[in-house]
């Protein structure tokens, strides 16, 4: 009798899985941990891309000339990882946009901290 109330109680979707409220079923699309994991891997991309414009700067300085083999291998390695990464999660270039401008202030804030460091040194 028992397991005859508890079959009737599944089947009518009262179930704790079988109600489809936890796993999206009920029309409401609940985009926050998704949406936070997007943001997170924006973050890691926008991450990588500083790391490359690092390099790509460094390749234009004299002082790492001895090493620029190895920060061009580096280059396409980094290219090579988000190319993927960008595919993996299917990043569109809206999203992008903003990592760039971002981006864009970060190569000018380490231009001008470099600038301050050499005036610090000359002085």
């Amino acid at each position: 009798m028992r397991s005859e109330k508890f079959k009737e109680f599944r089947e009518e979707g009262h179930g704790h899985h079988r109600g489809g409220r936890h796993r999206g079923r009920d029309g409401s699309h609940q985009r926050g941990a998704k949406t936070f994991r997007r943001g997170r891997a924006i973050a890691f991309l926008e991450m990588m891309n500083l790391k490359r414009a690092t390099i790509k700067q460094q390749l234009e300085q004299p002082e790492f000339q001895s090493i620029q083999p190895i920060l061009v291998g580096e280059l396409k390695a980094i290219d090579m990882v988000i190319n993927e990464f960008i595919q993996l999660f299917e990043i569109h270039e809206s999203e992008m946009m903003a990592s760039s401008d971002s981006q864009e202030d970060d190569e000018k804030s380490l231009n001008h901290d470099e600038e301050g460091n050499n005036l610090n040194a000359n002085n």
